[in-house]
């Protein structure tokens, strides 16, 4: 759009009419426009348009004040540079990985300052992605989204830039010359020097950064994936398995991971073999959660044995591979689909692939494609019980755990056995006995250690001669022995989780078995002392697999052909196939069924010969006609995204209603069946968006679960008067303003969450003394000083919030949070906290100028502040017991008396406290792991945190802090995202030996550094930049760093050579532009994994030897390098070169 139409728009914006129609014509114009251009280059990465579904593209927004949604990404580009090509398929290639990216539209931003829910959406995203173009810095939208962005980086809070120079040098940002030299001219007519600064020094700091440099001959393509595959790997980095603990188990993951042999070329198959229960899951876990940071791409697929044996088994197991490694939602039509999808979009990555539990039914060739398609990067971990699944496969290495040594089993059968490592001399040679007859199987190990637990020695000896009558290689029936030792009523509650209840939350099953009459309490406790079941951090069943397998077999064995003869339905396909030839009986107690894949409609007729279920559940599926007089045992109704929804039901035993998104109004005829029934417990109607009011449950007086999240349109009142057995009541995000009810007469509450309300909730009057966590949002604070049982106290944007002096009473209260709340009593919260205190959290909670003692908490934990206005911390250094300090936003504060004594303090992060001059010692804090300090920008000194090899850190982020002078000697660049830019370090040199499991070292802009101790050492090493270190001469010996992939020294201008660099055998990119004198590199010949070299500006070197026929190199950089007379043979190199 040229000067003079916007002028003339600009002009009519002026009335109100000509607005909106001026905007609905440039809104259409462009859509169209960009439709018409839309189509990919030829470089642009292959997709097709059906993988990415609207689910996909609500990730998206560029109206972050009108979504809830927390964005991952924030994509920033000048819009008629690059918007019709690069940036809308980088955007699309984000959003199809599942991404959430904010795409800014610079066309349709007004005004002279970005808005503030764009600085919110900055500040929200985690990943930054500026496209750099020739007029980016035309824009002075586009400079302030970037100076925001950096103040974010800068803050730490693990934001990340990803800068791409588009058509444009990095030193030209860096230096603002170029058209970015014009572009400053331009807005300095307009703008303050200060503005002008801050947008100087943004460009600055993003121009000495590493991304990608893109010009005319690049594949844009390529650089796509390369930028999406970063993005994803900082977003899951994090990211890890749960693994049960297994004595003697660092050696198994050691030999396993020295067989991966990552980074270099060779065995691509890893197969863990051994029978169940040996720990084979356990170490795969482990290895993974060691080595995926050091992939691109990895997925752990469990049970892969079981999605085998399910209807369409190996299509679903290729679209969990498909879907994990491209973090796409893709389902494939058929295996021939599947093993090309696998062979374009997957078999060339740097991949960790594990399959945990295959058998048999598991052929590499048929559901993967060919082994040799796959890159010599990728790796794939095999589970299984049958070493035959390996035979059959080329170029994999086998690891057997095998027994356990004698020393390690004695140890966890004592465990298990005795509750302790050392048991008396006679108890300990019976023990021996027991370990001999287990074979070293940990699972037996530990089952039968908590089958002898606190039994007498007849027992004891009994079950010896039992196991030893056993063959030693039926695990299963050795199992079986701690089943048959089970009640009835436990008999049934384990083969319900075996079959049903895996990864449940025991809540609600506790509800069907109490009524039931399978007394579940005692019945669980036995089952978790026997070590056949746990409960994961979420309070979820768990079970070995091998003990799943058990349970699963003890049902089938009930009828082996009829499965509507046995009392469970494990299977879906079993349960389908059932329920489409109408084939049932009143002997099947338990059926669960996903007809997410099937086009089955599900009648009342079908359920008629099942009066004997007691537990349903049905997932996407359709249920239509009239279900009165049906199911008549029914205790537990689960119906999860179900189109449709029976309009009568005969619940006279009904205990738990679980209708999670399904679609349930308010005139819903089902709710007749609901009156009748006077033994409802649990009521879920979660995302049922449909519901206006809340359903009339007063005649349920037996609820003691009700759960209405996320109902978003559900307003007005709740009456809660007549359940006096409610426990828990959950009114998360919606509009309920009002709670009618004597709560004082609920003497068996327990929680009230009613948090992100979207209206002003009436405060709650008197609450019963039997509550233990209370949340509320834009309410009145209730009267807590009865609550003496309350656990966890959590206020939200309340205004004029008074909590009462009497707090202190609250003895078993151990979380307090404050969240975006003001406070009636003059900025003062309360007198004294309660010492049982264990976690407490204040957040922009204003006018707050002075907080009560804290020297009364003995117990707490964890403490964050953040955004308050208080001038010091007192009794900080009474917290004996305090692990993590956050302490953020203080503009007030000016010291931190009393942190030496934190001796068990783990976590300390502190920012933007403008006025902290210095921190006292932290010598004392042996355990401390993660050390954060940002903006501080008085701050001069860290005293006390010793030499590296004896320190405890393994994370420190030191940022902006201008005026920090000592450091105590420890390398800055531990945390890896140090920037020596933000530093004004005085040190000459640094000893980084102790860091021996490092994998990335940054050194940037030391001018006064001169050598650097220790890196020889650092075997782990993967990534090392030492740049603009102006002072360096000389480097250790690098020959030592096998795995080394990228080497970065540009700007090291007195830097003579490079020792070692010849037999890097490993390095990808090696960059030393700018290095002025340095004459003659090694042979570097031997590289044959360098893709690219950049030797721009090494005006004194003469010689360069690289490999004739390189396979590997992409790309030469020779620029300014005036004394070298003759280039390499360049015949086989594939990629750009710049002379």
């Amino acid at each position: 759009m040229d000067l003079k139409i916007w002028t003339i728009w600009s002009f009519f914006c002026q009335v109100a009419v000509a607005v909106a129609v001026t905007s609905l014509v440039v809104a259409v114009t462009f859509l169209l426009k960009k439709k018409k251009n839309s189509k990919p280059s030829d470089d642009t990465p292959k997709s097709s348009e059906s993988e990415l579904s609207g689910a996909e593209q609500q990730q998206t927004s560029s109206a972050p004040s009108s979504s809830p949604v927390e964005y991952e990404v924030f994509l920033s580009f000048r819009g008629p540079d690059v918007r019709e090509n690069f940036a809308d398929f980088l955007h699309k290639f984000l959003v199809r990985y599942k991404i959430r990216t904010f795409l800014d539209d610079e066309e349709l931003r007004k005004g002279e300052k970005i808005a503030p829910s764009l600085v919110k959406a900055i500040e929200e995203s985690k990943v930054y992605i500026p496209v750099l173009s020739p007029n980016y810095a035309r824009s002075k939208w586009c400079l302030q989204e970037l100076a925001q962005m950096m103040k974010c980086c800068n803050q730490g809070n693990g934001h990340i830039m990803l800068p791409i120079f588009f058509m444009v040098e990095p030193r030209d940002v860096r230096r603002q010359d170029g058209p970015y030299k014009a572009a400053f001219q331009h807005h300095r007519k307009k703008y303050d020097a200060e503005t002008i600064d801050e947008w100087k020094e943004a460009l600055q700091e993003v121009g000495a950064m590493k991304g990608w440099h893109i010009t005319e001959s690049d594949g844009q393509g390529a650089i796509i994936d390369e930028v999406v595959a970063k993005v994803w790997s900082h977003l899951t980095q994090n990211y890890t398995l749960v693994t049960d603990e297994l004595i003697g188990i660092d050696s198994h993951v050691e030999e396993v991971t020295n067989l991966l042999n990552l980074g270099c070329e060779g065995v691509k198959i890893i197969g863990i073999y051994g029978m169940g229960g040996i720990g084979k899951t356990t170490i795969a876990k482990a290895v993974y959660n060691k080595v995926q940071a050091q992939l691109d791409h990895y997925i752990f697929v469990e049970d892969v044995r079981e999605i085998l044996v399910g209807h369409d088994g190996a299509i679903n197991l290729q679209s969990k591979i498909i879907s994990g490694i491209l973090r796409i939602d893709y389902k494939v039509k058929d295996a021939s689909e599947g093993i090309r999808v696998i062979r374009e979009r997957i078999c060339k990555r740097r991949a960790l692939i594990v399959l945990d539990d295959v058998d048999d039914r598991f052929e590499f060739d048929l559901i993967l494609g060919k082994l040799d398609d796959f890159s010599s990067e990728t790796r794939i971990i095999i589970t299984t019980r049958n070493k035959r699944v390996l035979d059959v496969l080329q170029e994999f290495k086998l690891y057997e755990p095998g027994e356990m040594s004698p020393d390690h089993a004695l140890q966890l059968f004592n465990k298990h056995a005795f509750g302790t490592d050392n048991p008396q001399e006679e108890e300990a040679i019976l023990s021996e006995e027991f370990v001999k007859v287990a074979t070293g199987l940990p699972l037996a190990l530990k089952v039968v250690g908590s089958l002898l637990f606190r039994q007498d020695r007849e027992f004891w000896q009994a079950k010896l001669i039992e196991l030893k009558d056993l063959p030693p290689t039926k695990v299963q029936e050795r199992l079986k022995i701690s089943y048959n030792e089970l009640s009835y009523n436990e008999k049934q509650i384990f083969l319900d989780i075996a079959c049903s209840f895996i990864g449940e939350n025991k809540v609600f099953p506790l509800y069907m078995w109490t009524d039931c009459k399978f007394y579940p309490e005692s019945g669980i406790k036995t089952l978790v002392l026997r070590c056949l079941i746990k409960f994961n951090e979420r309070n979820e069943f768990w079970m070995h697999d091998h003990v799943r397998d058990l349970g699963r077999a003890i049902i089938h064995e009930e009828d082996n052909q009829r499965p509507w003869k046995r009392s469970r339905i494990c299977s879906n396909e079993d349960a389908f196939d059932m329920l489409e030839r109408e084939e049932g009986s009143d002997l099947v107690e338990v059926l669960r069924v996903n007809m997410a894949d099937e086009n089955l409609q599900l009648t009342d007729q079908v359920f008629k010969k099942f009066s004997g279920l007691r537990y349903l559940e049905v997932q996407h599926g359709r249920l239509t006609g009239d279900f009165k007089g049906i199911l008549p045992s029914i205790r537990w109704l689960r119906l999860h995204e179900c189109s449709s929804i029976p309009i009568d039901l005969n619940l006279n035993k009904l205990v738990i209603l679980d209708m999670h998104s399904c679609p349930v109004e308010d005139d819903w005829r089902g709710w007749g069946g609901i009156k009748v029934t006077c033994k409802l417990k649990a009521i879920n109607l979660s995302f049922c968006g449909e519901l206006t009011t809340a359903p009339n449950l007063s005649h349920c007086r037996s609820l003691e679960f009700i759960h209405f999240w996320t109902c978003w349109e559900m307003r007005g009142e709740l009456h809660v008067g007549s359940f006096k057995n409610l426990k828990v009541l959950s009114l998360t995000m919606t509009k309920i303003t009002k709670l009618n009810g004597d709560f004082a007469r609920l003497k068996n509450l327990q929680e009230i969450v009613a948090g992100h309300l979207t209206q002003e909730l009436e405060e709650v009057a008197a609450l019963p003394p039997s509550l233990k966590q209370l949340a509320l949002s834009s309410s009145r604070v209730p009267n807590l000083s009865e609550l003496r049982d309350l656990e966890h106290l959590s206020f939200e944007r309340c205004d004029q919030l008074e909590i009462p002096g009497d707090i202190w009473k609250l003895s078993k209260l151990t979380t307090l949070e404050l969240w975006d709340s003001s406070f009636s009593n003059s900025g003062i919260i309360v007198s004294v906290f309660p010492s049982s205190l264990k976690s407490l959290l204040i957040s922009g909670c204003e006018p707050l100028e002075k907080l009560p003692s804290l020297a009364n908490l003995n117990n707490l934990k964890e403490l964050r502040l953040m955004r308050v206005q208080v001038h010091e911390v007192q009794g900080l250094g009474d917290l004996r017991m305090l692990e993590t300090l956050v302490i953020s936003s203080g503009p007030n504060l000016g010291n931190l008396d009393g942190l030496e004594n934190l001796l068990l303090l783990k976590t300390l992060k502190v920012e933007n406290c403008c006025l902290l001059k210095e921190l006292p010692s932290l010598s004392n804090l042996t355990k401390l792991q993660l050390l954060e300090i940002s903006s501080c920008q008085l701050l001069s000194e860290i005293q006390g945190l010793g030499e590296p090899e004896e320190c405890s850190l393994s994370s420190l982020y030191i940022i902006d802090c201008p005026s920090l002078a000592n450091t105590g000697g420890l390398l800055q660049a531990l945390g890896l995202s140090t920037d020596g830019h933000h530093l004004s370090s005085r040190e000459q040199f640094l000893d980084v030996s102790g860091l021996r499991d490092i994998e990335e070292l940054l050194f940037f802009g030391y001018k006064q550094l001169t050598k650097v101790y220790g890196l020889e050492k650092l075997e782990s090493l993967r990534s090392l930049s030492i740049s603009d270190c102006t002072s360096v001469r000389e480097l250790p010996d690098l020959s030592g760093l096998k795995n080394l992939k990228n080497l970065n020294i540009g700007g090291c201008t007195q830097l003579i050579e490079i020792t070692g660099l010849e037999r890097l055998a490993s390095l990808e990119v090696l960059d030393m532009s700018g290095c002025k004198c340095i004459r003659k590199l090694p042979d570097l010949s031997t590289l044959r994994n360098l893709v690219e070299l950049v030797v721009d500006e090494c005006t004194q070197l003469s010689e360069v030897t690289i490999l004739k026929r390189s396979e590997s190199l992409r790309s030469l950089s020779m620029v300014d390098c005036s004394s070298i007379a003759q280039l390499p043979d360049l015949s086989g190199l594939m990629g750009e070169i710049k002379r």
